[in-house]
């Protein structure tokens, strides 16, 4: 063999080649839609599995149909319904027919003969130890349900429809509002209800995803002879509407608002009672909506009807857009003011877009800025290098805080008011705390405390409020929650941590709240701004509390005493009876060491004037002067009566009316004009 030669075997030569590693293709740039890309991270707007998917839906409709009727200053009426749609109806819905098995160990309920007989064997065992458990006393655990019950594949559709009152939507920019993430009408610097913007465009990728099914849109506006239809559905690829229909219908009705109708898949099982908690919660924050929600069923006894009423007709202010403050701007932010700006120079561009920048302060930050700049230069040209020394200067320099008037907190009135609406607590105590700010933007704390109620567990329960929405999720995470329970000491309050009913109700409003997490459901405790102002607004409750406790034990305290002396009343009366008629009975002599008064009170007892009955009475007279001597002297300090009392509730007024709202933490002044 000749050097060089190789000694493999063609065989060899040819497994060699096979090794060698392929050529990568060459990668292709790939863009995603902003609605692909939530289709693709769906979690991150709520939508984690069917059973959040549904309450999420409910909790958007709901959300967007309050913002709709408050925008307009119209008192919110609300009506939800889920109806159920079994999975033949909604393939007779969609035009497919009906489908028997032909292959059954496809599927994932598919049980075999072993297997059946494994698991009734099984079955029966644990029936056997549960009988002699009951017979010997012990507690009996219930069944857990084995594979071949879950049935993975069965899926559940509802159709969820939300009605309002609100202002409706303009008819040619329906389309786009539902069907083009990312575009709406609440982006801005100020107090919104959403996280993300999204709405009920997230609820319409779902139903894409997973029943195929369009939305259908009715609305209608004020000063209108039309109702807007619209059915449509979204391209995810290219982030545009789907139109199916959209026309003009003859007004039928005195109507104004939306009507909201989409079919998806969703588990109403696992979440009714979230969306329940969720109707409530919103109910209690919002006490001057009214709300009507419906799950409907084949089945009867799945039915719910609920009404939350309204109770007041006392609206908080509309939330104001805001300008930025100085100290929360960035680069992209500056530059995105400059290109959108109408002002011509620089010092009015300061004094205009931002807050706090008066001219004079205007004129000092410019002057501050360097010889580069000038009053009158335009704010068009200013460079890169410049706009990144603005922004180092507002890092660096001193601003006012910015002020709460653009915020919209539900009041002391309408959180104390939808507390014992829907809790009916024994007592309660509210407090909002003034406008603070946490990096440049302005934040408020409204807290509730109560004590015993309706359908409250024992111990402290958590209600929390971001800018007037429930957060029912990652609670324990939460500042309300660490503050409410590790940082409050109950019992110098005269409250019982473990045993009372103890309600804690928190609602932080902002131009910008700090959700932690992807899904936003909770407040982080890093921000010691508001862990400060959440734990003082709870102290100031539980201290108005403990105000009340103390003199709720006060009156038990004397109402013990009026029945321990009444008690001891015949007692006490027959043994001094039994020492007076003694002494009425002595010598004439002997009586003269008593005083004129005290033979007075013998003569009489002696001649049966006072008898054993009047001393009784007499007692009796003195332990009632006694205990409402003490009684008065109480309601004159707590300022309340104690008598019983019947609630009265403000009525919705009718017709138009003028009137102008005085406000004050305890009361709502109205006056008529």
């Amino acid at each position: 063999m000749e050097i060089g030669e190789s000694s493999e075997s063609p065989e060899g030569k040819k497994k060699s080649k096979s090794k060698t590693p392929r050529k990568p293709k060459d990668s292709v740039l790939k863009q995603k839609s902003p609605a692909e890309f939530f289709a693709d991270n769906k979690n991150i707007a709520g939508f984690d599995n069917p059973g959040k998917c549904l309450y999420t839906t409910v909790r958007e409709l709901v959300e967007n149909a309050l913002d709709s009727a408050e925008s307009i200053s119209k008192l919110p009426i609300v009506e939800i319904t889920i109806e159920e749609i079994v999975r033949s109806k909604f393939n007779s819905m969609i035009g497919l027919a009906e489908h028997e098995r032909v292959d059954e160990e496809l599927y994932d309920d598919f049980e075999s003969a072993k297997a059946r007989e494994k698991r009734l064997a099984k079955e029966a065992r644990i029936q056997e130890i549960q009988a002699k458990n009951a017979n010997l006393g012990k507690k009996v655990k219930e069944p857990v349900a084995s594979k071949a019950m879950r049935g993975r594949g069965e899926t559940s559709y509802y159709r969820v429809t939300c009605k309002d009152n609100g202002k409706g939507m303009p008819h040619d920019d329906i389309p786009n509002m539902f069907g083009r993430v990312l575009s709406g009408t609440k982006y801005g610097l100020k107090q919104t209800r959403g996280k993300f913007g999204l709405g009920a465009k997230m609820a319409l990728i779902w139903s894409k995803m997973s029943t195929g099914l369009p939305i259908e849109i009715t609305s209608s506006m004020k000063g209108q002879n039309y109702t807007s239809f619209c059915r449509l559905d979204i391209d995810i690829h290219r982030n545009i509407p789907h139109i199916h229909v959209h026309e003009k219908q003859d007004k039928k009705e005195r109507w104004h608002g939306a009507e909201i109708q989409i079919v998806i898949e969703g588990n109403w099982t696992t979440y009714r009672s979230k969306i329940l908690h969720y109707m409530r919660q919103m109910a209690v924050i919002t006490p001057y909506a009214e709300f009507l929600f419906r799950f409907l069923s084949d089945a009867p006894d799945k039915n719910v009807t609920v009404k939350f009423a309204r109770r007041t007709d006392i609206m908080p202010p509309v939330p104001l857009e805001t300008k930025y403050h100085p100290s929360a701007v960035d680069l992209l932010l500056i530059k995105r003011l400059i290109a959108e700006t109408s002002k011509q120079n620089l010092l009015q561009f300061l004094q205009h877009e931002f807050v706090n920048i008066s001219k004079s302060h205007a004129e000092r930050l410019i002057g501050e800025m360097g010889p580069d700049f000038s009053h009158k230069m335009l704010v068009k040209s200013l460079t890169s290098q410049q706009i990144v020394r603005i922004h180092q200067l507002f890092r660096q320099a001193k601003f006012d805080d910015p002020s709460g008037d653009c915020l919209s907190p539900a009041g002391e009135y309408n959180l104390r008011l939808g507390i014992i609406k829907e809790l009916h607590p024994d007592m309660v105590a509210t407090y909002s705390g003034s406008a603070q700010v946490f990096e440049g933007h302005p934040f408020l704390v409204e807290a509730g405390v109560s004590v015993g109620g309706k359908d409250v567990k024992q111990g402290v329960n958590i209600f929390r409020f971001a800018n007037r929405i429930p957060l029912l999720f990652e609670q324990g995470a939460d500042v309300v929650t660490r503050t409410a329970l590790k940082r409050i000491n109950w019992n110098s309050y005269k409250i019982n941590q473990v045993q009372d009913k103890i309600g804690v109700f928190v609602s932080i409003v902002s131009t910008k709240i700090p959700f932690k997490g992807t899904g936003k459901e909770y407040i982080g405790d890093d921000i010691s701004e508001i862990a400060a102002a959440v734990k003082t607004s709870i102290q100031q409750c539980c201290t108005q509390l403990k105000s009340k406790i103390l003199k709720r034990i006060q009156a038990r305290e004397q109402q013990e005493r009026k029945r321990n002396l009444s008690k001891y009343i015949p007692n006490v009366t027959g043994a001094i009876y039994d020492v007076l008629k003694e002494m009425s009975h002595l010598h004439a002599s002997k009586r003269k060491r008593y005083a004129n008064e005290d033979a007075e009170v013998l003569n009489k007892v002696s001649n049966h004037i006072i008898t054993r009955e009047t001393l009784g009475e007499k007692l009796a007279q003195h332990v009632e002067q006694v205990d409402y001597e003490m009684a008065l002297e109480y309601a004159t300090q707590s300022g309340v009566n104690e008598e019983p009392r019947e609630n009265i509730y403000i009525q919705t007024l009718e017709g138009e009316s003028k009137f102008v709202d005085f406000q004050s933490p305890v009361f709502v002044f109205r006056l008529f004009q």
